[in-house]
């Protein structure tokens, strides 16, 4: 086979889905440790890291500060890149070092080679306890926040999938690998054997590299056995001989036919985002992990964008108990059924009960008839997600001081229905502001002034 041309013109990125896909710059995805080590947790822990990122990066309506800090609890973090809760004290370690730990960026593409140069894979973390949980804060050099945002290209990471895998070569593997699933050339970029070995390898290279035989038989062909086993892809090494030497590497890929994107579990690892996002709502992980458990991942998501819109409808009474509603929600089959809420595992105040029980919720979506089915929105719902989208719009586009404005009018109705969180405070003053529940009240209290009342029914002329 010859080597591919590798010209694949930029993309424009699809829209935003909530799940634990990446979408990793094609200049971040060969990483080449310069300084130490790299250890399997925390290159799948890194991943997570910027997964979470760009997904507040897309909410938010501007690049924030260079010293803008994500945050995302460990275990959550620990869980979408499949890790167990043994991980937790090596994870916590590693986060520390990663300030610290130099490496060289290169892409995968021909003539491209080294992008950055002992970048520090962090600018700065913290590791605080919140709630009897560990809470991680961090973030990255400006030139990776801009790549992260806005990548021209990239390639299409699915987090559930690489937790499978087992070995930090067979992760290192598939991230290069991923970006030619869909490429009509069907093969890699062909490098020299030095260059995989050290794009493969957990330690710097150098003088203590192996030969490729062995290290082809060590790593590489245990490697593309997991790789093709447990992913969406299926892998085959390509060598080229100068002589009677192996001077150059490819990888055949193609993608498994018949195979769903995401075969994630509703045991599997869970999206950090959806545990933000029910923190926002004041629902703790160890309860939202319960819900996820029982109902599935899928199901916990939708009824959680149904809590969100029901939390700040200002025409109905507050949810005083958020967890219960939310569990309501799931044992009854979703806002058509309005049940009665049913003796909840642990005490609930009465009128938190009462509240939950007597409020119907408004009609979002229908409740899918099993967690795997996918429901088309209904033309109404569509208009409105549309309305909405172009209400953000309008938010992005005002200047600082008059978004600042709206966002304080939003934060104190927040506060006056008992819903401002220290989370959503923080997302606020970091400008992280049209996402999540703050988003939600935002886009209303803006939409009513500025286009009256109506604003969110077809027809409306404001």
């Amino acid at each position: 086979m010859s080597a591919m041309d590798d010209k694949d013109t930029p993309r424009l990125p699809a829209a935003k889905e909530e799940g634990a896909e990446l979408r990793k710059p094609h200049e971040m995805i060969v990483m080449v440790p310069r300084s130490r080590r790299v250890t399997l947790t925390g290159r799948r822990l890194y991943n997570a890291l910027l997964q979470v990122s760009q997904s507040r990066l897309q909410a938010m309506a501007t690049m924030p500060a260079a010293d803008y800090m994500f945050e995302a609890p460990l275990p959550a973090l620990l869980r979408t890149t499949g890790s167990s809760g043994e991980d937790r004290t090596a994870a916590k370690r590693y986060l520390r070092e990663m300030r610290g730990l130099e490496v060289d960026w290169e892409s995968t593409a021909p003539g491209d080679g080294l992008k950055w140069r002992g970048f520090s894979m962090l600018s700065e973390v913290a590791i605080e306890v919140r709630n009897g949980e560990n809470w991680v804060s961090w973030s990255y050099p400006p030139t990776i926040m801009s790549a992260l945002r806005e990548p021209a290209r990239w390639a299409r990471i699915d987090l559930d999938l690489l937790a499978k895998l087992g070995s930090y070569a067979a992760v290192a593997l598939y991230e290069i690998c991923a970006r030619y699933r869909d490429n009509p050339s069907g093969v890699t970029s062909r490098k020299p054997v030095n260059w995989w070995a050290d794009a493969l390898s957990q330690a710097p290279g150098g003088a203590e590299r192996r030969e490729w035989r062995k290290f082809k038989n060590e790593r590489v062909k245990p490697a593309v056995e997991e790789i093709n086993s447990e992913t969406d892809i299926e892998i085959e090494l390509i060598e080229h001989k100068l002589g009677r030497a192996v001077s150059e590497v490819q990888f055949a890929v193609r993608r498994k036919r018949g195979l769903p994107r995401a075969r994630a579990l509703a045991e599997g690892p869970v999206d950090a985002g959806l545990v933000l996002r029910a923190e926002s709502l004041g629902i703790r992980e160890a309860k939202l992990d319960g819900l996820i458990k029982e109902f599935g991942e899928t199901r916990v998501r939708e009824q959680l964008d149904v809590l969100e819109r029901r939390s700040v409808n200002r025409k109905l009474r507050g949810v005083e108990h958020a967890y219960a509603y939310l569990r309501s929600l799931l044992r009854h089959g979703g806002e058509d059924a309005a049940p009665a809420l049913p003796a909840p595992a642990e005490p609930v105040a009465p009128a938190a009960l009462a509240t939950a029980a007597a409020d119907p919720v408004p009609a979002v979506a229908p409740a899918p008839a099993a967690p795997s089915a996918a429901l088309a929105p209904t033309p109404g719902e569509a208009w409105l997600n549309q309305r909405i989208a172009q209400v953000k719009a309008e938010i992005a586009a005002l200047d600082a001081v008059q978004r600042r404005g709206w966002v304080e009018r939003a934060l104190q109705e927040l506060a006056a229905r008992g819903l401002l969180s220290a989370v959503v405070s923080r997302r606020a003053a970091q400008g992280d502001v049209l996402h999540g529940v703050l988003g939600s009240v935002l886009v209303r209290v803006y939409a009513e002034a500025v286009h009256g009342p109506g604003w969110d029914r077809p027809g409306h002329a404001g």
